[in-house]
């Protein structure tokens, strides 16, 4: 019996070694979650059997350091969650390492090349493969324009008519960009003319020419706009080949204190057609398109999974999970709301391995190993002792 006990020792500590390697094996993978063989002890009926690895133990709710790479497409989860991939044959698979790429479909994958799931980004549907646009953004005619700034009090009325071309004519001005249908840029200025009291009349041109009519601008005692109190309409022509260009101007927090002339908003809405640039990722797994017009766009979001029993996952190869019916239905959510943890973007995650320790249990395991060695060994010398007395 006692040949059965060493034999069961050493059955043991060799699947212990098994943990033990691999942890050590894949120190420097990401995502990496140690394990750990626990030994039980084994008997037959009431006589002693010797020992037997019960279970081994997945370190899920350890995180291992962040890696900063600064790559726009990496990220690592700050908290619980699993990213999810949807594999060739199907298959749901959960990982924690945030390393994606785009295929030549526009399809978000990870380092494998499977696919990756997310939310839509007009909405919190049921998360699917997530697909980037690879066509160029159209552009979008300019529709309002926002200016806020001091016009001085110190301003005095020009003493000539309003004329484009002549400085004494106007007090100020400020130039703003508008893009027609077509995507092409225009130049839109605002001339200002000081008038009687507390008023400043605006006239405007585009590229040069005249346009709209002028707008008075009113101003109280203290130096506050009071008119106009809505959105100004100012019709700006029909260009070549685009449609009719039409702002809604804004005033609003526009002054009139004494000292310079200075402009704290002076913004338009509309731009060019653009072409793809680059992809990035924000804290809430958001995948954000850019563009070389400087516009971005949300592609839709990273789904994160949480589970009632994260220790039930099944590891698998690339470095990934499946869920079991131990783990209970996988939970989506986006990154930082509810149970899934936020994301540190540019960065990855380490193996949690302690090297240290795994070494330790390395001499642990190696000592364990001989002293069962040892019972075999002695077992032996006393069976052939016996067997010369006979």
């Amino acid at each position: 019996m006692s040949f059965n006990i060493a034999l069961s020792g050493i059955n043991a500590v060799n699947k212990q070694l098994n943990s033990i390697s691999n942890n050590i094996a894949n120190t420097a993978t990401y995502g990496y979650k140690s394990s750990r063989a626990n030994f039980t002890a084994a008997y037959i009926g009431t006589q002693a059997g010797g020992v037997q690895v019960g279970s081994v133990s997945q370190s899920m709710d350890h995180g291992g350091n962040m890696l900063r790479t600064e790559r726009g497409m990496d990220a690592a989860i700050q908290g619980r969650g699993f990213f999810v991939s949807r594999d060739i044959d199907g298959s749901t698979l959960f990982s924690r390492v945030g390393i994606f790429d785009t295929d030549k479909e526009g399809f978000v994958i990870d380092t494998l090349g499977r696919k990756v799931q997310g939310f839509p980004a007009n909405g919190n549907a049921i998360a699917g493969d997530l697909i980037v646009p690879t066509s160029a953004i159209g552009a979008k005619a300019s529709d309002s324009l926002r200016y806020a700034g001091n016009l001085s009090a110190d301003w005095s009325v020009p003493s000539v008519p309003f004329n484009k071309d002549e400085p004494l004519s106007y007090n100020g001005l400020s130039v703003s960009t508008a893009y027609d249908s077509l995507g092409r840029k225009h130049t839109v200025t605002q001339y200002y003319v000081k008038g009687p009291g507390n008023q400043v009349s605006v006239q405007y041109t585009m590229d040069g020419n005249r346009v709209g009519t002028a707008t008075t601008l009113s101003f109280d005692a203290d130096g506050k706009l009071t008119a106009p109190a809505d959105n100004v309409p100012l019709d700006l022509g029909t260009p070549d080949g685009a449609s009719p260009m039409r702002l809604s101007l804004n005033y609003t927090d526009t002054t009139m204190f004494a000292g310079e002339m200075t402009t704290t908003r002076n913004t338009s809405t509309g731009y060019a057609a653009g072409n793809v640039t680059g992809l990035s990722l924000d804290e809430n797994g958001s995948i954000i398109v850019q563009y070389s017009n400087g516009e971005k766009a949300s592609a839709g979001k990273l789904a994160i999974a949480t589970f009632p029993n994260e220790s039930g996952l099944v590891a698998v190869s690339g470095s990934a999970w499946q869920a079991s019916p131990a783990t209970g239905d996988p939970l989506y959510f986006t990154a930082g709301s509810s149970m899934a943890g936020k994301l540190a973007v540019g960065a990855l995650e380490q193996s949690n391995v302690d090297m240290t320790s795994e070494l330790v249990n390395l001499m642990a395991a190696q000592q364990n190993y001989q002293a069962n060695s040892k019972v075999i060994t002695a077992e032996n010398e006393m069976m052939r002792t016996l067997m010369q007395a006979l």
